[in-house]
């Protein structure tokens, strides 16, 4: 029997690869795109049995290939890109694809876990499962958000257990290949390694400069809750998977550059300091965000913790730290 995971090289799903192997399973299957071929390197430390292109899987699953050989799925495969604006292909990859997948895995009995995503809440404030809480601002938390909608429409009569996990914004290893898309974490520790200095928005929708607040969710926990649902197929539902905090831009920052500075010997610094000394930076928030941006968002994490998930999670200050640290390892290594 095999463990699926779409997305494979990508970052979520590269994470959830490595951590089947610290549980000790080597038969997976490992689905993806590879058309942007560097995705590769997020595997190259995992045991996997078999990698196959996306569209190869779906032709198998179709052929009856995999008929009661998988235990589960772990579907991190999408178009996370919120600034596309093909909607064609952005409903096909992301909301179609996951149909066929969902169809397949309750045809099979075997476990479905999935990526959705808190785009779904939109510019809203609350953020709780809730379809009168869910109006997304971009065709990637609309692709997101109809999948939710329909597994809704079937959840009275699924075969097997069903996750989908709303995640915040994650941060953590595997994430270079994503470029501008990757965290506001991987972009300030570069940004300070390379020039010593670090680059946050102008302050909009009545925010502050670097204020805007978000729910900053490690990859760790991230991958530790995926098993924890793994290990538990009584329990189906749709969950937000953030820390349940908002923290600012700007405590991403400090918190990356000061890790930085530990590292070197130097003294943590104050934002107020950071800014004095230039290190700290604001540039105009871009046109083309305007109206499609989220400045606030924080996870109402009721449900997930109602469905037994006990352990803490890193806030941005623990997590930004432990990151930074594998970042600097990993340039070490080049």
């Amino acid at each position: 029997m095999y463990y699926v995971v779409t997305g494979a090289a990508g970052f979520i799903g590269a994470n959830l690869v490595k951590a089947l192997n610290d549980r000790g399973e080597r038969n997976i299957i490992c689905v993806d795109n590879l058309s942007k071929a560097d995705k590769f390197k997020n595997l190259t430390d995992c045991e996997i049995a078999d990698y196959l292109d996306k569209q190869e899987f779906l032709d198998l699953i179709m052929d009856g290939a995999f008929d009661g050989a998988i235990d589960a799925i772990f579907h991190e495969g999408a178009c996370s890109d919120t600034m596309e604006t093909d909607g064609r292909y952005m409903m096909q990859n992301n909301y179609r694809y996951t149909i066929s997948l969902f169809d397949f895995c309750q045809e099979q009995e075997a476990a479905f876990l999935y990526a959705s995503s808190a785009s779904v809440y939109g510019g809203g404030s609350i953020f709780k499962e809730s379809r009168e809480y869910e109006s997304p601002l971009n065709v990637y938390g609309y692709s997101k958000f109809l999948f939710d909608q329909y597994l809704r429409r079937h959840w009275d009569h699924l075969t097997s257990q069903v996750v989908g996990f709303r995640y915040f914004n994650v941060y953590g290893p595997r994430e270079q290949h994503k470029g501008r898309m990757a965290s506001v974490a991987y972009h300030f520790f570069n940004q300070y390694q390379a020039e010593g200095k670090v680059k946050l928005f102008e302050g909009c929708d009545g925010y502050a400069n670097g204020e805007q607040l978000r729910d900053f969710v490690s990859v760790e926990d991230v991958v530790k809750v995926n098993m924890h649902f793994l290990d538990h197929p009584e329990q189906s539902g749709i969950f937000n998977l953030g820390t349940g905090f908002s923290q600012a831009f700007n405590d991403v920052a400090v918190a990356t550059v000061n890790a930085c500075r530990a590292a070197k010997g130097e003294t943590a610094l104050s934002l107020e300091e950071l800014q004095n000394q230039g290190i700290v930076n604001y540039i105009a928030f871009p046109e083309a965000l305007k109206g499609k941006y989220q400045s606030f968002t924080q996870a109402d994490v009721t449900a997930l913790r109602q469905a037994g998930y006990t352990d803490p999670l890193f806030n941005v200050q623990e997590g930004v730290s432990r990151y930074v640290d594998y970042l600097l390892k990993a340039d070490k290594t080049l």
